[in-house]
């Protein structure tokens, strides 16, 4: 992780990334998906395209939530004609990094953030993004897309999470917060899913047997939801494009 940070800008020029499509729809389905992945910056190439080409003939997906995503300003993705936003954490060149949320509808809002913590407290900081979507009724869908801090003590953990959930203090309709969540200890855990039960979030329900990327049996990925409805969920396995494996998951969206 050293030799890589030193060729990469830990305080980026640009943090907030934007490209808006010019044809995208303006509401979001009442039945959707997403795909939720730490893509390990493996996101700007042909195998990458190609294998998310072939997944969405198999399972359209309306949602792309990334971490480690590489990308550019207001500069159309690999995948094409999606509108998306993202929050930097890393440049290098013409090049950013951080978490990146695609969609096929456009964004009523969005905004960025930076954990408070930085890694090995020299290192970068981590960072997160807030979308706003809308449905046709006219109620709102949030995702907050993350990728937690990771290689501080279990206090700088508990910091960021309650920092994190601050941002969404005051809504409590329909949510996905996914992502990469960097919980591998018990006790990172259990802060985590009390905090989650707490503002009425579920999570999807990958089991040991899913093969979500995990250390010490403790499971980094999630996506949590609150205010739609589970119908549908699996694990992408054979990609070869990064060590985190896709979570994929359908909802539907119950009309006022």
């Amino acid at each position: 992780m050293l030799n890589e940070l030193k060729s990469l800008v830990i305080k980026p020029s640009i943090h907030h990334h934007s490209y808006s499509h010019s044809v995208c729809d303006d509401t979001v389905p009442n039945e959707f998906s997403i795909l939720c992945w730490n893509v390990h910056k493996n996101n700007d190439n042909f195998s990458f395209r190609n294998y998310i080409e072939d997944f969405s003939e198999k399972k359209p997906v309306d949602f792309f939530i990334f971490q480690e995503a590489d990308f550019k300003h207001n500069i159309e993705l690999n995948l094409p004609d999606l509108t998306f936003n993202a929050a930097a954490n890393l440049e290098k060149g013409s090049a950013f990094y951080g978490v990146l949320t695609a969609s096929k509808c456009k964004t009523v809002h969005s905004k960025p953030f930076l954990s408070h913590g930085k890694e090995l407290i020299f290192g970068p900081r981590k960072s997160l993004l807030l979308t706003r979507y809308s449905f046709a009724d006219e109620s709102p869908l949030l995702i907050l897309n993350l990728h937690a801090i990771n290689f501080r003590e279990n206090r700088h953990y508990y910091k960021e999470i309650d920092k994190m959930l601050k941002i969404i203090d005051d809504y409590d309709g329909s949510m996905i917060i996914a992502g990469d969540f960097n919980s591998w200890n018990k006790n990172r855990m259990k802060f985590l899913h009390t905090k989650m039960e707490n503002l009425n979030f579920t999570p999807v329900p990958f089991s040991k047997s899913d093969k979500v990327k995990s250390f010490m049996k403790n499971h980094l990925d999630f996506i949590f939801y609150r205010g739609i409805e589970l119908i549908e969920y699996s694990i992408e396995r054979n990609h070869n494009l990064s060590d985190h494996h896709p979570l994929f998951a359908k909802f539907i969206h119950l009309k006022k």
